[in-house]
């Protein structure tokens, strides 16, 4: 995920419209997704993974301020999303065979298909094996759901004694956590008020080796002090991770070979 240099600070002048809510807008024929944040004071704009682009605009800001942010980033856009395309995910697909190499944070365990017991789980990792019922096998979608059920059960798991530490290193309060499928994103964060806000992980997120899912856990509690990507938020980062920029480079490669879910063609 790309950030463009933030721009603002965009207060509205009187009687001038005013983006009320989390949404979706047109500006030169580009959809845009906004998230709207109490804390920003400026606007920022973001291309994901999937190459959408998404704006993180303050409460108050005008449509029009937006508007002419977005056309004065045109080239910054152009420029994001042709390197997007040259990192694009490779789209490993899985077709849930005997065999077939899955991983967990790290490591590589092969599927056995076996004969499922009604009452039990229809993917367990027993004994270095990802064993799959094969009563789903012959439903792709369905064999899919149950492994990403069974990454978000495995991942919101072994997250329960790893974020407690990393709040604590990076003195930030300690978010709520949850595994979840972020489309193609590895992580996101969303204050609350009244709270610490919530952290989501994406599933795909749990077949990274461990210093990598650290990488994205810290990356997002990052956003719990600090907005955006800028100066501020790599100093905060750094703190806690003097190396996170190497890391950040060995993510995005070994991120592309990832399965983020996708299933070969019908």
């Amino acid at each position: 995920m790309s950030s463009v240099p933030s721009a603002g600070p965009p207060s509205a002048s009187p009687g001038e419209p005013v983006l009320g809510e989390d949404g979706i807008v047109v500006v030169g024929g580009r959809e845009l997704r906004v998230r709207i944040s109490r804390r920003r004071r400026r606007i920022g704009m973001t291309v994901e993974r999937d190459r959408s682009l998404t704006l993180h605009v303050p409460e108050g800001c005008s449509v029009e301020r937006v508007e002419a942010f977005v056309r004065s980033s045109r080239s910054w856009i152009e420029d994001k999303t042709r390197l997007s395309v040259e990192r694009r995910q490779l789209h490993p697909v899985r077709t849930f065979r005997d065999g077939e190499i899955h991983r967990y944070l790290g490591r590589d365990y092969r599927l056995l298909i076996v004969d499922g017991d009604g009452d039990a789980a229809p993917v367990r990792l027993v004994a270095g094996r990802l064993r799959l019922d094969h009563r789903i096998v012959a439903e792709p979608e369905r064999a899919r759901s149950a492994l990403a059920d069974w990454y978000i059960r495995a991942g919101q798991r072994w997250m329960s004694g790893r974020l407690q530490p990393w709040a604590a290193r990076m003195d930030v309060p300690e978010p709520a956590v949850r595994v979840r499928d972020l489309r193609h994103r590895w992580g996101s964060y969303r204050a609350a008020e009244g709270d610490n806000g919530v952290i989501s992980l994406h599933w795909a997120t749990f077949q990274l080796p461990i210093h990598l899912i650290d990488y994205v856990l810290a990356h997002e509690l990052a956003h719990v002090r600090v907005s955006g990507h800028g100066p501020d938020y790599w100093r905060l980062l750094g703190r806690a991770l003097p190396e996170c920029r190497q890391i950040k480079t060995e993510l995005d490669e070994l991120g592309r070979r990832v399965w983020m879910g996708d299933l070969p063609p019908p």
